[in-house]
Order: C-alpha cells, then sequence, then structure tokens
C-alpha cells in the first residue's frame, strides 16, 4: 500500500489562488480605501451594481460571494454616502432592489478607470498566450463541481 503524499500547504492549489488573488485584491484595495475611504464589501457591492445594474442583496452576496451580514453594512454605508438607493419590487414586497445613483455611477467609472489601470501593469507580468491559458484554466476550475 502506498503512502499518501505529504500535504504541502505551498503547492496546494486552492491556497495558491487564495493567495494570488488575496495580494492583487489589496493592491487595489489600497486605491478604493484611499480615495474613497471603502471597505472591501463596499467597493464590491458597488461594483456589482455598476456592473450589472440594479440586483438584490441576495444576488449580490452569490454572485460575489459575500455574507449577507456584510452586504447589509456596506449597503447602508453606501446608502449614507448617497451612492445607491433601495426600491422595494413591486410584486413581492420581501424583496429590496438596490441600484447606484448618480454619483455612485461616478465613483464606480472612476475606480473602474484604477482598475483598468491595475490589469493594464498586471498584464505586463505575462504573455498574452499566458493570460488565455490562465483564464481558460480558471474557467474550467469555476466550471468544476
Amino acid at each position: 500500500m502506498q503512502s499518501p503524499e505529504k500535504f504541502d500547504l505551498e503547492a496546494f492549489l486552492p491556497f495558491r489562488l487564495n493567495q494570488a488573488a488575496e495580494r492583487l485584491s489589496s493592491e487595489f484595495q489600497q486605491v478604493y480605501k484611499a480615495r474613497y475611504g471603502m471597505t472591501r464589501p463596499e467597493w464590491r457591492v458597488l461594483a456589482h451594481l455598476g456592473h450589472f445594474g440594479t440586483m438584490t442583496a441576495t444576488e449580490i452576496g452569490s454572485r460575489a460571494s459575500i455574507h449577507k451580514t456584510k452586504i447589509s453594512r456596506a449597503v447602508a454605508s453606501l446608502e449614507k454616502r448617497r451612492w445607491l438607493r433601495r426600491f422595494q419590487d413591486e410584486t413581492d414586497r420581501r424583496w429590496e432592489h438596490l441600484e447606484l445613483t448618480p454619483a455612485g455611477l461616478q465613483v464606480f467609472e472612476d475606480l473602474g478607470g484604477e482598475a483598468v489601470k491595475l490589469e493594464a501593469t498586471l498584464k505586463t507580468l505575462i504573455s498574452k498566450e499566458e493570460r488565455q491559458e490562465l483564464l481558460r484554466l480558471l474557467a474550467s476550475l469555476e466550471a468544476a463541481e
């Protein structure tokens, strides 16, 4: 009987992916925190609404993998800044829809421009073929059940 391989955290794919994502996310976090004093959940809610348009908190949570309490706090903070507004669903009053205000859209556009700059910098680190392969591999991992 073969002995199992020894666990190597630094070679563990979920760990490596998380480390890379965390480093890149932290780099961008410096931008939105310095410019707007935003937290990561606030940025993620703002980004989803800016990209996808009107959504519910539940939709954001499932798409972005954010716990509902963090979404609730982020929504309250963004609403207080007048960057988003809430409105009840006309057919089911249990649901609340969220959308960015014009001021929120301006913040999204500004930070979107900064995100494009960061991505352009990252693209210089690997070749076009490597980027395409990385995106293909990520899609395969995301599709796996």
